[in-house]
């Protein structure tokens, strides 16, 4: 069994928003895959399904970001999924835009929902860093991750997912350093 989680926050304002891209990897995953509708679970909307015949549950949770890991520990204890089989999608300021990196364990860099996994469940799952870049000017990095993706971004965002997704088997292999090369280099 294998856990995708999708880093988010739940409000209808924050849909677009570049904090958001996690969700809309989750949204993503589903449609290509044809995974189950999303139903609330787990404090999040779950969805369940079968990806390179592997049992898979999808979640995007609704704890707010800052809380992610709570969702998250509720999910695997009932389904008894193991830590290293949990893969997060989320944004990453220190990576530019367009890029992903994919990695096992290591520091949340401070991404505030990274923190609240780690601390609900330890740091030895695997970690989808969609870049989002820094901000051009001296914005603040909360107004930058809280900003919507502009038109010309959400077109680039849509390749990155379907890249993404149509490596996914690679991630689910584990090879991370394949997977981010393989990503990029579509």
């Amino acid at each position: 069994m294998l856990l995708f989680v999708g880093l988010g926050n739940p409000t209808p304002d924050s849909e677009n928003n570049r904090h958001n891209i996690g969700f809309k990897m989750i949204d993503v995953l589903n449609q290509k895959f044809g995974l189950t509708k999303q139903k609330p679970k787990f404090k999040g909307l779950l969805t369940t399904g079968n990806i390179s015949e592997k049992k898979v549950y999808a979640i995007k949770p609704l704890t707010f970001m800052n809380n992610s890991g709570i969702c998250i520990r509720e999910l695997i204890e009932y389904f008894k999924i193991g830590v290293e089989d949990v893969t997060v999608f989320h944004d990453d300021l220190d990576i530019d835009f367009g890029k992903v990196k994919a990695k096992f364990g290591g520091s949340s860099a401070g991404h505030n929902g990274i923190e609240s996994i780690d601390k609900f469940i330890g740091k030895e799952y695997s970690r989808v860093r969609i870049g989002i870049g820094k901000p051009k000017t001296k914005a603040s990095v909360s107004d930058h991750v809280l900003k919507d993706f502009d038109d010309d971004e959400m077109l680039e965002l849509k390749k990155i997912t379907n890249n993404i997704v149509n490596s996914i088997s690679i991630l689910i292999d584990k090879k991370l350093d394949l997977f981010s090369s393989t990503v990029n280099n579509k």
